[in-house]
């Protein structure tokens, strides 16, 4: 594991360290020790959030930001509130979607073991699997979603270690999980924009390249 100093971790990120102490409460950055992070962590906010810190979406449009690419309703916006947020959709490159759509959870990584798996992706609305469909490889590892309030509950029951290197990513929602059942299961703009969110370079082209396509047909 690599290490960095608030201060550092600031530095590399372009904030000051009040906001890297924001992010480690948010749960985006994972602090080992008072005043110390895990680059691995630091370099994740890199790839969600890119050179630029905007401000994400909050998390109902950026919920309603996936139903629309994925052609379901949004019943949770008023009309003139989709509207003005296709209209934003329309100009967005893939990589800024991925920066405005990040508070629609907070990912949190662990290691586990192998027999664990195949139970923890019951629980959860795993999206893992939509790897074939954008033209990868099939993975061991597991990435999905959970309620917000149950996240400490599912690590504690499969005896997940926090680990930014780890196999399984639980993505933390307070958004209504059957929503985001559907919208997972109907098309691969959930799954794009995990895999958008990856330090391997092929995981992120492959969902960028989904998420290019998701707005070109918009």
């Amino acid at each position: 594991m690599s290490l960095l100093t608030v201060g550092e971790a600031a530095e590399r990120l372009g904030v000051s360290t009040r906001q890297v102490q924001h992010l480690v409460a948010q749960g985006h950055l994972r602090q080992i020790a008072r005043g110390v992070v895990d680059e691995t962590s630091v370099d994740r906010v890199l790839a969600v959030r890119g050179a630029r810190q905007g401000r994400g979406w909050a998390e109902p449009t950026a919920w309603g930001a996936v139903a629309i690419l994925s052609g379901n309703a949004v019943e949770w916006m008023g009309a003139s509130q989709r509207s003005r947020l296709r209209t934003q959709l329309r100009g967005l490159s893939p990589a800024q979607l991925v920066a405005r759509t990040r508070n629609r959870a907070t990912a949190v990584r662990y290691a586990a073991h192998p027999a664990s798996l195949s139970r923890l992706r019951a629980e959860i609305v795993d999206t893992s699997q939509a790897s074939a469909p954008l033209g990868l490889a099939a993975t061991a590892s597991v990435d999905g979603y959970v309620e917000l309030g149950e996240l400490d509950a599912v690590a504690d029951r499969h005896r997940l270690v926090q680990d930014e290197e780890g196999q399984v990513t639980l993505r933390a929602t307070s958004m209504d999980l059957a929503v985001v059942r559907v919208l997972a299961e109907t098309a691969v703009t959930v799954a794009a924009l995990d895999l958008a969110e990856s330090l391997d370079s092929r995981e992120r082209h492959a969902g960028l390249a989904a998420l290019e396509r998701a707005l070109e047909r918009l």
